[in-house]
């Protein structure tokens, strides 16, 4: 798929954002993997991003992350599958081409690991990515990885393959210089942690559309409320937000790294054995399971 295809793809429609199951003895559970984006693939979305943050690509080898590239492409049909790409420079450059050689249509730039750095050094490693494939290149606006408008406009003008821009910094300010100084040129994309908390914020600012952990277990629920939000309306948004938003974050925010966890802990209640989630995040207790399973109740 082209850069500039996906680019109108992604616009507008709600993103997947699967998790990656593991079995017990640790290694990538393909299979489960597999059944499960057959029941999401009964509903419209724009495109699929795994190995992402839901996705635990933090946690994933380089290999792993292709393995999943590759299982995701067996039974996405013909919708876009993107990936997590990250880590240093080099390794960012080379699994970009091995996420494009397994069949990727694009990926989505993850920060860099551990250090700091300056704007032209940030950039610098967006240009080595988006020069090392063909695919289109999201920028993942996030943690010591952050650019400012006036960087990203820079790159835009040097990276055809550059074609959006997800925040999950929070940063409203930023991301409305961004919408108004490079208009149609990018697709942009929200990516705060449960972003249909912030998503009525983040259209304001120009920022249409999101990618959706929730999704993994309630996606007739997700498409409902993307479906409101897109409608500009707010009082389904709010409805759903005390009804079950707040509910499900409520239990995230009991301890750091629940906001994967605990949709693993929903894809399970779902009935697909997504396994646990690797170190340094911790699993739901007994009790947090239960208590997310009442929030669930009866919505799909």
């Amino acid at each position: 798929m082209s850069p500039n295809d996906l680019r109108g793809i992604i616009r507008n429609g709600l993103l997947s954002f699967p998790v990656t199951p593991f079995d017990a003895e640790d290694r990538f559970a393909s299979s489960v993997f597999k059944e499960h984006l057959e029941w999401l693939g009964q509903y419209e979305v724009a495109g699929l991003i795994v190995a992402g943050g839901t996705g635990e690509m933090f946690s994933l080898s380089p290999s792993e992350i292709v393995e999943v590239v590759r299982a995701a492409r067996e039974v996405s049909g013909d919708r876009p599958v993107l990936a997590g790409c990250g880590y240093g420079v080099r390794m960012a450059c080379d699994l970009a081409q091995e996420i494009e050689a397994a069949g990727g249509d694009g990926i989505l730039l993850l920060p860099h690991y551990l250090t700091e750095g300056p704007q032209e050094g940030v950039a610098e490693r967006v240009r080595a990515v988006c020069n090392s494939t063909n695919m289109g290149v999201i920028f993942y606006n996030r943690g010591q990885s952050r650019v400012s408008a006036a960087t990203l406009a820079q790159l835009a003008g040097e990276c055809p393959n550059l074609i959006g821009f997800k925040d999950g910094t929070g940063d409203i300010d930023t991301v409305r210089r961004v919408t108004a100084m490079l208009g149609e040129r990018l697709s942009y994309i929200g990516g705060m942690p449960t972003h249909e908390l912030f998503a009525q914020a983040y259209k304001g600012a120009g920022m249409p559309t999101y990618s959706s952990a929730v999704f993994n277990f309630v996606p007739e629920t997700a498409l409902a409320f993307h479906k409101a939000l897109s409608g500009g309306d707010d009082a389904t948004c709010e409805q759903m937000l005390r009804e079950f938003y707040y509910p499900f974050a409520e239990i995230r925010d009991r301890q750091p790294g629940y906001a994967v966890s605990a949709i693993k802990a929903g894809v399970t209640l779902r009935g697909f054995q997504a396994g646990h989630v690797r170190a340094p995040l911790t699993d739901l207790t007994g009790q947090e399971r239960e208590l997310l399973q009442e929030v669930i109740g009866g919505r799909r």
